[in-house]
């Protein structure tokens, strides 16, 4: 079962809690004149998310399909979101078009953006940011809606369980908690800390978002800019404590 929240004016999670999992899985829909679905969903999930965002406006219409890098929870679904509107574009980074995006998930070219390119749907303005390895993976970037002031942020300021949809209290303490019990696990080093890591995660601090929209667990509403500078800390933190 899902759970759709307007996070911001026509932008909405959809948020689906996975128990074998321990974690919420969401996707972003922009409801615009080009709608985008930020993050695609498994493929397990593709019926119940369809559903979702046929209650919202009709998929078919979908213009955009973008996510941070090449993952199942991030594109897994993207054929068969692709199937269902046919005018659908794959967006991500250059790297991932060339490394894995056009050869193994869509079912045509995806649209690459360069740092710093804006995509526009209509009303709203997604900036891309290219982040290699943050969250993880070469391919890796973050979209920043700059009306909105909405940071679609991936794997950042993740938090395990079935957690509340919408929070303006910190979530860099339960980040911290999902970190230690994600090294616990065989899905240790999960977000790596790289020579990069801070200077992106200042730039990402530096867009002053309003809204961070984190796909697994709940969307932080206040200081975003605090936020990032303090998880940026917490990731150094616990890097320093466990060898990362």
């Amino acid at each position: 079962m899902n759970k759709v929240t307007e996070i911001a004016p026509n932008i909405f999670k959809i948020s689906t809690f996975i128990p074998e999992a321990g974690m919420q899985f969401s996707q972003f829909l922009i409801r615009d004149e080009e709608p985008m679905l930020y993050h695609t969903g498994l493929k397990g999930l593709f019926p119940i998310v369809q559903e979702a965002v046929s209650k919202i406006m009709n998929p078919a219409d979908l213009r955009y399909i973008g996510f941070s890098h090449f993952e199942a929870d991030e594109c897994g679904a993207l054929s068969e979101w692709q199937e269902i509107a046919p005018n659908a574009e794959a967006v991500c980074s250059i790297v991932a078009k060339m490394v894995n995006v056009d050869d193994a998930a869509a079912k045509r070219p995806a649209r690459p953006l360069g740092d710093g390119e804006v995509l526009s749907t209509g009303e709203y303005s997604f900036k891309f940011i290219q982040t290699p390895h943050l969250p993880h993976a070469w391919d890796a970037g973050h979209l920043y809606e700059e009306n909105s002031r909405t940071l679609l942020c991936s794997d950042l300021f993740h938090q395990n369980g079935d957690v509340e949809d919408l929070t303006e209290s910190d979530i860099v303490g339960r980040f911290r908690e999902t970190l230690v019990q994600m090294q616990q696990s065989p899905l240790g080093d999960y977000l790596p800390y790289t020579s990069t890591t801070g200077k992106n995660i200042q730039r990402l601090a530096a867009l002053k978002p309003a809204t961070i929209a984190t796909m697994h667990g709940t969307t932080f509403k206040g200081d975003g800019e605090k936020a990032l500078l303090d998880l940026g800390q917490a990731m150094k933190d616990f890097a320093e404590e466990t060898g990362g």
